[in-house]
C-alpha cells in the first residue's frame, strides 16, 4: 500500500475479526490442554492417596502389655482407591498402638499414616508410613518396655506445616516433644518434660490436640495426673497453661473447647 492511501473500512473490520478469531482458537486450545493434564494428573494422584488404615495380624510375640493386654499388632493395612496395600513388621517388631492416624505431613495434599512401631529389644518409635512403606521414624526409645503416646499432628506452629506431637515414655520420663516431616526425615523440633496423657493398662490415648481459637494446643495431664494441661508451641519453646484439677470430665470439656 502506498503511502497516505486510506484503508478501506471493510477491510480494516475484516482483518480486527480474524484477528480475534485467531486468539479466541488459541485460548481454547489453550485450556483443553490444561483440562487434558489435569485430567491425566488426577487419576494418578487419586490412585495413590491413602484413604483409611487399620492394624492387622495379631501377634503376642511382645511381652509388654501397656494397652492392657499382651496382643500388638504385626501389619498395617492401607485402603486406596480399589485396592489394599499389607505392610508386615519383622518378627523383631510390632505394632504397639491404639489405631493408625491419618494426616498429610508433607503438604502434598495426600495424608500418611503415623503408628507407633516398637522393638522387641529397643523399645518404640514413631513411624510415619506411605503405600510405598516407611516414609520416616523417630529413633528407637532404645529399650524394650518404653513406649511412646501419641497426641496427633497439626499446624501447631501456625506457619502452614504440620507438626507431630507425642509424649515420650507417659509412665516414665513424661518429655512432651514435637517433629515435623522435612524432605524425608522427621526433625525434632522442640521439648519439655512434665506431661502425661497415657496410664498402664489403659485401651485408649487421653488428651490430644484441640483448636479453639488461633491456635491448636495440646491438652494433656501432668505426670502426677493430679492437673491438667494446655500447650502450644511458640517457635521453638513449648509454653504451657494450667486449667486446673484434672478428671476425664474435665479432659474431655477441655477437648471440646468447654470450661
Amino acid at each position: 500500500m502506498r503511502p497516505g492511501r486510506a484503508v478501506p473500512v471493510a477491510l480494516t473490520a475484516r482483518r480486527r475479526r480474524a484477528r480475534l478469531a485467531l486468539a479466541r482458537l488459541t485460548l481454547t486450545r489453550l485450556i483443553w490442554t490444561c483440562l487434558t493434564l489435569v485430567g491425566l494428573a488426577a487419576p494418578l494422584r487419586a490412585e495413590g492417596v491413602i484413604e483409611a488404615a487399620t492394624y492387622a495380624e495379631p501377634t503376642r510375640r511382645y511381652d509388654h502389655g501397656v494397652l492392657g493386654d499382651d496382643v500388638e499388632w504385626g501389619a498395617l493395612v492401607l485402603t486406596l482407591p480399589g485396592r489394599q496395600i499389607t505392610l508386615r513388621l519383622p518378627e523383631t517388631r510390632v505394632f504397639e498402638d491404639t489405631q493408625p492416624r491419618l494426616a498429610d505431613l508433607d503438604g502434598d495434599g495426600a495424608p500418611e499414616v503415623i503408628t507407633v512401631e516398637s522393638d522387641l529389644a529397643l523399645g518404640a518409635r514413631l513411624s510415619v508410613y506411605g503405600p510405598s512403606g516407611l516414609v520416616a521414624a523417630t529413633p528407637f526409645i532404645g529399650r524394650p518396655h518404653r513406649w511412646l503416646a501419641p497426641l496427633g499432628a497439626a499446624d501447631l506452629g501456625g506457619d502452614g506445616r504440620a507438626e507431630i506431637a507425642y509424649v515420650d515414655r507417659p509412665h516414665l520420663a513424661g518429655i512432651l516433644r514435637i517433629w515435623r516431616l522435612e524432605d524425608g526425615t522427621l526433625r525434632e523440633l522442640a521439648r519439655a518434660p512434665g506431661h502425661s496423657n497415657h496410664r498402664i493398662g489403659w485401651r485408649h490415648i487421653a488428651g490430644g490436640i484441640r483448636q479453639c481459637g488461633p491456635r491448636p494446643e495440646m491438652i494433656t495431664a501432668d505426670p502426677g495426673w493430679r492437673r491438667l494441661q494446655a500447650t502450644r508451641l511458640e517457635g521453638a519453646t513449648l509454653v504451657t497453661t494450667d486449667l486446673g484439677p484434672w478428671s476425664a470430665a474435665a479432659m474431655t470439656r477441655a477437648m471440646a473447647c468447654k470450661p
